[in-house]
């Protein structure tokens, strides 16, 4: 007669899936982690439906907890912030015509971002005018900032979280759970660590921008060549561009992937599929600008747009970015050297060079899982070359690198952890402008102790709340120890050098004043360790991305 051991026991749910018993760590990667313990009691078939609701509505409350803070430009007359800029938008939109848009009073807040912006801006401006007309009423609406507007347009920027970003995040996040046999509540861990991302949540809902819709949009994308719907998803990508231009970021990956998908695989040349995608691109580019030529001048209009889109007359930089430019100015005066002519074909030169070997990876190995790799390295090479680089572009190449949350692999979990707190420390000058210090800092210790960043910490030096992971027992011990670090030592010396060094800045920052000379000195130091770890982080993607050509998606 046979027995089953008590804690080992493995059902199916009604999808198939294998559910684990609580007291037995599966390989889960988040399993010395609060994230695991919160969500164990759903590991049962029947609880499992709640999972989808208790990880939304906490991402929600976290937004929205942020938001209550400061934005972008508060009470700082005359220009305001960001937050301005967004509202002043949809004043605009709202009582001129299309042929305004962008040409109306570009020594304020003229708009700038691509056609979907401005039809986003558009709804989102036609709603809280109904609401409250005074809000955005021409010209005598501006620095407006009474609470009722302030309510009005943080619930605006959670409201596109909830359409365009966390239904793809979650779908993301299901399917490479199924295909690599992750248990259900596995694949919600790996959501929470993705909605969670703190860089994020900072920019959109403290600082006050709509960057959820455009990664939104690029994962949407994602989400249809894993299904395999390359029209949908060249449809996706392109609205994605012309919400944001900076998810041009992202273009030699998905044109390399869709084109050799048409040209080379699954067989030689699809006419079909290949046509296909290109009606479907144009079509999505005429839906956008579309209305800019017919409505709004023709030419001239659809010229202003995009010459407002790529601003090259701004310079190579304007604000200190964590970027090869902003450091390398440091040592070479590259403004005064060189002009504005040499510096774009410079910049053209290193970018193309950055991210050809991640264009040549997809076009010949046109894989799923080495998409989360080619969009990071093809992302970070625009970030680090490109011009006219902000600090808040960071996080489009953080989008993909954050989609590896999804990995069983805890190295590259290691990995996508650092630099996750990487980006946000070098958005740490823009956020500390904003008066979002206590924001930056609960972010911070939240998101690394949900994520296990802290279980290296024993009992006896840390309550037993705080110590993440269930009851020890002597198969498991070894999993409440592990720490997110990755097993290479050399690598874990330099992530630890650069976990000292941003404490050191952040002390130094916070106690020390700089000298005359160097005013700036720790947004500098801020600058220069960021580069650095985005240099290091840039060539071990690359590592992988050309080590794991021949691997599986179970394999990972």
């Amino acid at each position: 007669m046979s027995t089953k051991k008590k804690g080992s026991k493995r059902d199916k749910n009604h999808h198939g899936s294998k559910i684990v018993d609580i007291n037995e760590p599966d390989n889960d990667p988040f399993y010395a982690s609060p994230l695991y313990d919160f969500l164990a009691p759903f590991r049962p078939a029947g609880s499992q439906w709640l999972t989808h609701y208790v990880i939304i509505i906490f991402a929600l409350i976290i937004r929205l907890a942020i938001g209550l803070g400061p934005y972008s430009g508060m009470n700082t007359p005359p220009m305001f912030g960001d937050f301005e800029a967004q509202r002043h938008w949809m004043e605009i939109t709202q009582h001129l015509p299309i042929s305004e848009w962008y040409w109306f009073d570009l020594q304020y807040w003229g708009l700038d971002y691509p056609p979907l912006t401005a039809f986003h801006s558009y709804v989102l401006g036609k709603i809280g005018t109904f609401v409250y007309p005074a809000w955005f009423k021409l010209n005598e609406s501006r620095g407006y900032e009474g609470d009722g507007i302030k309510t009005f347009m943080r619930l605006t920027v959670v409201l596109s979280d909830i359409i365009f970003y966390i239904p793809a995040v979650v779908y993301f996040t299901k399917w490479v759970g199924r295909h690599r046999n992750q248990s259900p509540v596995s694949q919600y861990i790996a959501a929470a660590a993705i909605l969670f991302q703190p860089s994020l949540m900072l920019i959109d809902h403290g600082h006050f921008q709509y960057n959820s819709v455009m990664l939104g949009l690029t994962v949407y994308t994602i989400n249809n060549l894993l299904d395999g719907f390359y029209s949908m998803a060249a449809v996706c990508f392109v609205w994605s561009i012309c919400f944001k231009q900076m998810s041009l970021y992202y273009a030699p990956v998905f044109f390399a992937y869709l084109l050799s998908k048409s040209l080379f695989f699954p067989k030689w040349f699809n006419v079909s599929r290949f046509i296909g995608i290109a009606i479907a691109t144009v079509l999505a580019f005429v839906s956008a600008f579309g209305p800019l030529y017919l409505f709004g001048g023709r030419i001239p209009n659809l010229q202003q747009c995009i010459h407002r889109i790529f601003p090259f007359a701004r310079g190579i930089f304007e604000d200190k970015v964590a970027n090869f430019w902003c450091v390398g100015n440091l040592f070479i005066k590259f403004k005064t050297l060189y002009t504005q002519e040499q510096l774009q074909l410079y910049s053209l030169v290193l970018t193309v060079a950055g991210f050809m070997p991640a264009f040549l990876m997809s076009l010949l190995y046109p894989k799923k899982h080495l998409l989360p790799y080619a969009l990071t390295v093809c992302a970070m090479s625009f970030f680090l070359f490109s011009f006219q680089v902000h600090e808040k572009t960071i996080l489009v190449p953080l989008l993909p690198v954050t989609l590896l949350y999804t990995s069983n692999d805890r190295n590259v979990l290691s990995f996508v952890c650092w630099i996750n707190n990487v980006a946000l420390f070098t958005l740490w000058p823009l956020l500390k402008k904003d008066h979002l210090s206590l924001q930056y800092s609960t972010c911070f210790i939240m998101c690394n102790w949900l994520l296990g960043n802290f279980s290296f910490f024993t009992p006896k030096f840390l309550p037993r709340f705080l110590t993440p992971g269930p009851p020890v027992s002597d198969t498991n011990k070894d999993y409440r120890r592990r720490s997110l670090l990755p097993n290479n030592i050399l690598w874990k010396i330099i992530i630890i050098c650069s976990y000292i060094a941003m404490f050191s800045i952040h002390i130094g920052d916070r106690f020390i004043e700089p000298p005359k000379q160097y005013p700036d000195l720790w947004v500098i130091l801020n600058c220069v360790v960021g580069f650095g770890c985005f240099v290091l982080f840039w060539l071990w993607a690359y590592y992988k991305l050309f080590t794991l050509r021949n691997k599986t998606i179970q394999a990972l």
